[in-house]
């Protein structure tokens, strides 16, 4: 078993990305830290180190606890880190914009007024 691998290797092995591609293009991107710097792909990855992806839930912050080089299960990929992302902000409520019927035609002058009213509150 080796003690470090590939950045983009392990972040997909661990199913925070889907492909080794798109986590390469990540991290090509500049989506992808190893304790705190960007990370090209070919970046090693040892037991220890902070990884933080850019992902589309968010946020992802894990620190490495095994090396795997194959992608696993999920249930065995979460072996692998321990997850440090901070819980998702609770979600705000957002004031409900007031739909027209569809097929109801254009607002009116008088309509439009009362939608401008209404958004810039």
């Amino acid at each position: 078993m080796t003690d470090t691998t590939r950045a983009d290797v392990w972040v997909s092995s661990v199913r925070l990305y889907k492909t080794r591609s798109l986590a390469s293009a990540e991290c090509k991107a500049g989506h992808v830290r190893i304790n705190g710097a960007k990370a090209k792909p070919a970046q090693p990855v040892k037991v220890g180190d902070r990884v933080e992806a850019l992902t589309e839930g968010g946020l992802r912050i894990v620190v490495v606890t095994r090396i795997i080089v194959k992608r696993v299960g999920a249930a065995v990929a979460v072996e692998c880190y321990d997850d440090h992302t901070p819980p998702p902000p609770p979600k705000e409520e957002v004031a409900i914009m007031p739909r027209r019927d569809r097929g109801a035609g254009r607002p009116t002058k008088r309509d439009r007024r009362a939608l401008d009213r209404l958004r810039r509150r």
